[in-house]
């Protein structure tokens, strides 16, 4: 409408149709709020002008929506779903929104009328806090008696009188709340504890409902009769209203329905049927089973088989008692625990039905087996009696006592063993024999410096009193009497074996004592201009393992590779220098020492040590790598450049240190070889090493959310560390509070993109909100692999959440496409020329090395 001449547009007079009324509820509480903002009259000034017909220029104007009609049913859309323009994402809106359970549409029309009363028949609710994804369910009133079902895909399910479930601890009665003109408001469960709160109002204007999920609403327009009262005239729809065809198919469907449910009822009444004749059956047998000690005939029976047959609806196929009999097929004594004695009548009436056996009367007591017992019994007593009046010649043949008369060798442990026994039965299950450690394999008697041979001589007495109890439960038995003499075989060759391992203690012992402060393995003061010798810092590891073993492990551990086969391996073919370099030097306090390593990096000896492995390890002198300390004139001089170095003389070093002082102080000392250090042949072998590393497969990396400003420095120390072969994280970078850590299974190949994926499934951080980091560094570029990002196995990485965007279903983002990554080069796959690994990370890592 024109503000200036008051006219209305030319398509205000056209009726449109409408399907719902879609009102906006962002900022609005209620349905009544939300009815006044979608009739309200709106301006349009300024920009926004209206271009009047009538006026031939634009004008100020007014626009709103009029409602001329309505239809029976009313449905109410609301606008749970906004679009976010600086994500390019949607967000549901969870504030609650009230509504009511009757609603006067009349005063809403252009032509306000009174018989325009709605009642809330449906509300549909999406379940979920993500726009693109969640459940859908219905709530419907049953117009007959006003009851509320759910309607959740399958399952449909009552509600009650309240469209959310009755509430706990209220009144059903709405009638008294509604005269009470009280307003009231709690919690209501809907049934399926779902995470939408839900809660109903009773004001003066009739009872209202809320919801944090209802997204549409449906009224029916009630209407009344003469008398002013309610009618929803419901209507039975007849059989002759519905097609032909579909009567049909509702027919057969009805009739499928009834027979499955008399096959049912049939099911179950014979199934009650069986379990009552059971009971029966069992209350019978139960009542007629107990048997007096009076009684001249019982029957025993398997307590485990009456057990089965009492609990299961099912009962066994036929008695077993073959548990319950002895060797000799009658009832032992020791097995009364597992029998139940049964009434002749009792077990007549099983033994009928279900056959089996075999039958065990009250006679078949086995009398073999209790003359065992007896004996068993008898010889414990005679054992236990005998052993304490031998006891004391078997604690003095420990204790070395030599017996007078015929004496026997018998294992020193086994005796030991058989004097702290305190169970005294006769079995003795714990050896097979008192010698059976003292013979050898030839059957004689082992040295008695062999392994396990040490032995006592005991009396004849006790002998035949332990061969009598004890070693004649045993097949392999032998007697061998104190004056038996060892088996020559077996003594020469121990003989052997100790004549080397003691040559082998004597070649270590003085190699111990020509090596005394490498044997340590600590650091040693180096001096300037004094020459030194190289070893593989790996090979003195093994070599120092190999001298240190002594006693019974002075064999044990192989001897370490040849020390003229390891120099060797040091040089490169191509142009006879060394393949691995120095290890690195300290510069503290004026006093000069190396680092130490037992895998990596050249070790530094003196040239005493070196010409004593050249004797022990026949090396030639010659052949050794030599090495020199020397100080550099400047701290970006390289250690190539000796033209460059001031070397101090070893004449007098400490007059030449003490003399330089001043021009030392600004210089650092470095590693001087010979041959020198082929940084070539090192730089390929590193690089090839990091492109081994780079392609690996299905391998662990942690990550860790941090909450805070900054990541803890154990961690950012842990994920910025340099990848060395081997490395292993610290306790202390292990261990951390500052939030959750996973484990994820990656590739070299994995992108950036597809491990945002990963740690939003695990961690529920959405990408875009992913601030990943190794280190101080940010890891950005998408589809750029872990590879791309020297991203190694075993690598510590921590992300925040900057919670700049909106939460939503990692579903969304799979189902949408994305941009695909620019395919690498397939000639130069597995390359570093694929990857965007710096030359000077390259170098870092060849330096930490």
């Amino acid at each position: 409408r024109c503000s200036s001449c008051g006219r209305d547009s030319e398509a205000s007079s056209k009726m449109e149709d409408f399907y719902e009324l879609e009102l906006n509820i962002k900022g609005l509480s209620n349905l009544e709020e939300s009815l006044d903002d979608y009739l309200s009259v709106e301006a349009l000034n300024g920009e926004n002008q209206y271009s009047c017909e009538s006026c031939q220029k634009r004008v100020d104007a007014t626009r709103c929506i009029k409602l001329r009609s309505l239809p029976p049913v009313v449905n109410f859309q609301l606008k749970r779903y906004v679009f976010l323009p600086k994500t390019t994402t949607k967000k549901k809106i969870s504030s609650s929104f009230s509504f009511p359970g009757q609603l006067d549409m009349g005063k809403r029309l252009s032509d306000p009328s009174s018989n325009y009363i709605y009642d809330l028949a449906a509300i549909l609710i999406h379940k979920g806090s993500a726009a693109n994804s969640g459940h859908y369910v219905a709530h419907i009133k049953d117009e007959s008696n006003g009851h509320w079902w759910e309607f959740d895909d399958e399952c449909v399910s009552s509600l009650g009188f309240h469209p959310f479930g009755e509430k706990p601890g209220k009144s059903s009665d709405k009638a008294d709340q509604k005269s009470e003109g009280t307003s009231t408001e709690g919690s209501v469960a809907n049934g399926n504890n779902s995470s939408h709160h839900e809660a109903a109002l009773t004001s003066n204007m009739g009872e209202m409902f809320s919801s944090t999920d209802a997204y549409m609403l449906m009224y029916k327009r009630s209407s009344k009769d003469e008398n002013g009262i309610k009618s929803n005239n419901i209507v039975e729809a007849s059989n002759s209203s519905l097609p032909r065809h579909l009567m049909d198919e509702i027919d057969a469907l009805n009739a499928s329905c009834v027979n499955e449910c008399g096959e049912y009822l049939s099911k179950k009444d014979n199934l009650l049927a069986s379990i009552q004749e059971r009971r029966q059956e069992v209350k019978s047998v139960i009542t007629e089973a107990p048997a007096t000690p009076d009684d001249d005939s019982y029957f025993w029976i398997s307590l485990d088989w009456l057990r089965q047959w009492a609990d299961n609806a099912t009962p066994p196929s036929s008695i077993d008692n073959s548990p319950i009999q002895c060797e000799h097929g009658k009832v032992p004594a020791s097995k009364v625990t597992s029998m139940k004695r049964l009434s002749a009548k009792a077990w007549e009436k099983l033994l009928s039905k279900y056959g089996g056996g075999p039958t065990l009367r009250k006679d078949d007591v086995c009398k073999e087996c209790l003359k065992d017992v007896a004996k068993t019994a008898v010889s414990a007593d005679v054992y236990r009696d005998r052993k304490a009046s031998l006891k004391n010649l078997a604690e003095a043949a420990l204790a070395g006592s030599i017996p007078e008369g015929p004496s026997y060798f018998i294992s020193k442990a086994w005796l030991s063993h058989w004097l702290r026994r305190k169970n005294v039965d006769i079995t003795f299950d714990a050896d097979k024999g008192p010698t059976s450690a003292l013979r050898c394999s030839h059957g004689n008697l082992l040295p008695e410096h062999a392994s396990g041979a040490k032995r006592v001589s005991v009396p004849e007495s006790l002998w035949l009193f332990l061969y009598e109890t004890i070693a004649r439960e045993a097949d392999d038995v032998v007697t061998f009497p104190s004056d038996t003499q060892p088996c020559e075989i077996c003594d020469h060759k121990l003989s052997a074996v100790a004549s080397v391992e003691d040559r082998l203690r004597a070649v270590k012992l003085k190699q111990r004592q020509s090596h005394e402060k490498l044997i340590s393995g600590k650091g040693f003061a180096l001096n300037p201009g004094q020459k030194y010798y190289l070893v593989p810092s790996s090979w003195l590891s093994e070599w120092r393992a190999y001298i240190t073993a002594t006693g019974k492990n002075v064999s044990s551990l192989p001897e370490p590779q040849s020390l003229e086969v390891a120099i060797n391996s040091l040089k490169c073919e191509k142009h006879s220098r060394l393949l691995q370099r120095p290890l690195d030097i300290v510069y503290k306090r004026g006093g000069i020492t190396q680092k130490t390593s037992n895998t990596d990096g050249l070790a530094i000896i003196s040239e005493s040590d070196w010409q004593s492995f050249s004797e022990e390890w026949n090396v030639e002198h010659a052949d050794g790598a030599c090495a020199e300390i020397v100080f550099s004139k400047s701290s970006e001089d390289k250690p190539h450049e000796s033209s460059e170095a001031m070397v101090i003389s070893d004449k007098d070093p400490d007059q030449s240190i003490n003399g330089a002082n001043d021009d030392l102080e600004d210089c650092r000392p470095y590693v001087r070889t010979d041959p020198e250090v082929c940084e070539e042949c090192i730089g390929e072998r590193e690089s090839c090493a990091l492109v081994e590393k780079l392609n690996y497969q299905n391998e662990d990396i942690h990550v860790y959310l941090v909450r805070g400003k900054e990541a803890p420095k154990s961690i950012r120390e842990a994920s910025a560390a340099l990848p060395v072969p081997d490395r292993r994280t610290s306790k202390r970078s292990r261990r951390t509070t500052t939030g959750n850590s996973i484990s994820l299974k990656v590739s070299g190949s994995t992108t950036v993109y597809q491990l945002k994926l990963m740690i939003w499934e695990s961690l529920g951080i959405v990408k875009e909100n992913q601030k990943l980091h190794k280190g101080p560094l940010e890891i950005e570029e998408d589809f750029a692999t872990l590879a791309d990002k020297c991203i190694f196995p075993g690598d510590v990485l921590w992300v925040k959440d900057s919670e700049l965007f909106e939460d939503r279903d990692i579903a969304d983002e799979i189902s949408e496409p994305k941009a695909d990554a620019l395919p690498a080069e397939e000639g130069f796959r597995g390359t570093l020329l694929t990857s965007s690994v710096s030359a000077q990370l390259c170098q870092d890592i060849v330096s930490s090395e």
